[in-house]
């Protein structure tokens, strides 16, 4: 038998950071985007038990495993399909993923929600993103409400046709900065200010527009991603660029993909905004 699971990347544009004791309730508000480029997780039948991931470490995937009671042998292959610790939610969508794909492969019978709140508390456990999982079960433009995980957050949706481009400098240690009191304290009242903002006009160009507000004026923005998002913002064929939260990478959005071509920047991936939601299929080997 065998199972894969594809969960999305997620990049956050601006957030709120929401504590709570409680690691279902613990989480944040804020919008971001889904890529169709993510993490994709296969598990098939084995004489052997066997990890294989194609970058990073096996961190999560134990994390994940110390949920499920795991007596038969089998092999977990992870597909991570961008680069991680910088803003995409791999940690996340690896969580998720391997959940529902365990869920499957084992026949647990937990439901999506379940499974999502396995991922969450992974996530909270390890310092990672505080709002990937619940977002990753969305689709397209993701507005996070309510913070927690699958079945105690509440998102909303929107589905639009675009093209994103983005590119990375390198990793930001997310859990030192949700970490730190000052960050919080600034991240928080900014992520207040764009959530509420963004409510009453819930459109793309707000959204990279208060995207880049918030990277400003919370001095998350490096040097090397604010050259670049300078270059995309002057382009009247891109809607909007900005740095993704929390990692040295830039997004930038258009209607069409030549539109990022035509600037011929090095080293640049061009994705699909994504509004399929979690795809995974079973078949019989």
């Amino acid at each position: 038998m065998s199972v894969k699971v594809f969960a999305p990347a997620h990049i956050t544009g601006f957030f709120s950071i929401e504590n709570n004791e409680n690691p279902l309730k613990n989480g944040s508000c804020g919008a971001g985007f889904l890529l169709d480029s993510g993490v994709e997780t296969t598990i098939k039948d084995s004489n052997k038990f066997k990890i294989n991931v194609n970058q990073g470490s096996d961190i999560v995937i134990n994390e994940v495993l110390k949920y499920f009671d795991v007596e038969e042998s089998f092999k977990i292959v992870q597909d991570i399909q961008v680069p991680i610790g910088a803003g995409f939610g791999t940690s996340a969508a690896s969580a998720l993923s391997l959940s529902i794909a365990l869920n499957e492969f084992l026949e647990k019978g937990l439901s999506l929600t379940e499974c999502g709140q396995i991922a969450h508390k992974v996530e909270v456990a390890l310092g990672g993103g505080l709002g990937d999982v619940i977002a990753q079960t969305g689709k397209g433009l993701v507005l996070r409400t309510r913070p927690g995980a699958p079945g105690v957050g509440e998102i909303k949706s929107f589905e639009e046709n675009l093209f994103i481009a983005t590119k990375t400098f390198g990793e930001i240690d997310t859990a030192s900065v949700i970490g730190d009191e000052e960050y919080k304290r600034i991240i928080s009242a900014n992520g207040h200010e764009c959530l509420n903002d963004f409510k009453r006009n819930s459109t793309i160009e707000n959204f990279l527009r208060l995207s880049y507000d918030f990277s400003v004026k919370t001095n998350l923005m490096t040097d090397e991603v604010q050259s670049l998002t300078d270059i995309f913002n002057s382009s009247s064929d891109i809607l909007g660029s900005s740095m993704a939260m929390l990692g040295n990478t830039v997004f930038a959005f258009a209607f069409t993909e030549d539109a990022f071509k035509d600037l011929d920047i090095k080293n640049l991936n061009i994705h699909q905004l994504y509004n399929k939601g979690i795809v995974y299929d079973k078949a019989q080997l």
